[in-house]
């Protein structure tokens, strides 16, 4: 497993500081009411946003936090996705710390937590992956 360097998270709002390092926007639209200069951002990764439809449902339906991390994770793997994370990645290999930076008002449930997760390898796989069966049901096999 590739061991990164330290990725922090923080609302484009919150002031920018040099202990951000590489600052990475990962929003699909400019944030309102500021300027580029007072945000300092380095890189802006508008493909590794959620799509459009996905954003907008997810602003609506706020509740289905599981359904919108499932749904933006598949989004990852696409094509249309694959530049913008190689493009990452590749930042992630010469600097460090590196931050994604967010609009969303929740720290907590964003998107650039869920491609935090993503890009250190996920804390738990999604669904549909891996061994099925219960502990308990692999023990009786053995």
């Amino acid at each position: 497993m590739v061991s990164w360097p330290t990725i922090a998270l923080k609302r484009v709002y919150d002031a920018p500081e040099v202990s951000d390092g590489h600052r990475v926007l990962v929003d699909r639209l400019w944030p309102r009411g500021l300027s580029k200069a007072d945000a300092r951002i380095d890189l802006w990764l508008r493909d590794l946003a959620p799509s459009h439809e996905l954003r907008k449902w997810f602003h609506a339906h706020p509740e289905h936090w599981k359904e919108f991390r499932q749904r933006y994770l598949a989004e990852l793997r696409t094509a249309t996705a694959d530049h913008a994370l190689a493009q990452l990645y590749e930042v992630l290999n010469r600097v460090s710390p590196v931050t994604l930076v967010f609009a969303s008002k929740s720290t907590d449930k964003n998107n650039a937590t869920v491609l935090k997760e993503f890009v250190e390898g996920m804390k738990k796989p999604p669904r549909g992956t891996g061994d099925h069966r219960t502990r308990a049901q692999r023990r009786k096999k053995s």
